[in-house]
């Protein structure tokens, strides 16, 4: 039997996918009744919630996202993903501009810098430290995403926002490729080098003045 269309459209998509966060979000609450799973659902109620708003950012537009809470919520989620697979200690330094905030929804904000701290994660095995710097200047809005780990080879430089590109098989290479999709959905560029004054990878994101640019994402 043929799938009809409409199911397969994005709103169908969402609608399916609504259904799922729902019964999970009941599922938890039974969970958070004991109080000896109390972090455990902590932990997954943080993921629940950043996965409904994934799901919400694509099918609304809009918007504005204060970074500073953004990055206190990246770094969360990095933290549950860190302890749920026993994963090195990463420190995050955050030095973000008082009130700052750039055009579109936080759950495609939130895919954006969770897949940057992955990447960076996974590339310190043995921990690290992640710095974020984010602050307006005159052209705009400037976000810079650091790490103290090996840095990126020369020859992956151009080819790391490839969709598929990775270095690591059990990877399917598309962190870096949504990174960048949804940097340029508001209007902005995302650039990758390596650090200047210490070992490193350092990621720089550059995105127009929050009401300069209709969001799209």
């Amino acid at each position: 039997m043929a799938v009809r269309p409409e199911a397969l459209t994005l709103a169908g998509v969402v609608h399916d996918l609504n259904n799922v966060f729902e019964t999970l979000f009941e599922a938890n609450e039974v969970l958070k009744a004991d109080p000896k799973q109390a972090k455990l659902s902590a932990t997954i109620a943080r993921n629940l919630e950043h996965g409904a708003r994934i799901v919400k950012s694509l099918e609304a537009q809009g918007g504005l996202t204060e970074v500073a809470g953004l990055f206190e919520q990246v770094e969360a989620l990095l933290t549950d993903f860190l302890v749920s697979s026993r994963g090195p200690k990463i420190e995050v330094v955050s030095a973000i501009e008082p009130n700052l905030q750039i055009a579109g929804m936080r759950g495609a904000w939130e895919r954006v810098f969770l897949n940057l701290f992955l990447n960076a994660a996974r590339m310190m095995p043995q921990g690290g430290r992640i710095e974020v710097k984010a602050d307006t200047v005159p052209t705009g809005i400037k976000i810079h995403v650091t790490d103290n780990g090996p840095g990126i080879p020369a020859r992956l430089l151009e080819r790391l926002f490839e969709p598929g590109f990775t270095t690591t098989p059990k990877h399917k290479g598309l962190g870096l490729h949504i990174v960048r999709s949804i940097v340029e959905s508001q209007g902005g560029e995302v650039f990758a080098s390596n650090r200047e004054d210490a070992s490193g990878a350092s990621f720089l994101i550059r995105l127009p003045h929050a009401f300069e640019h209709p969001v799209t994402a």
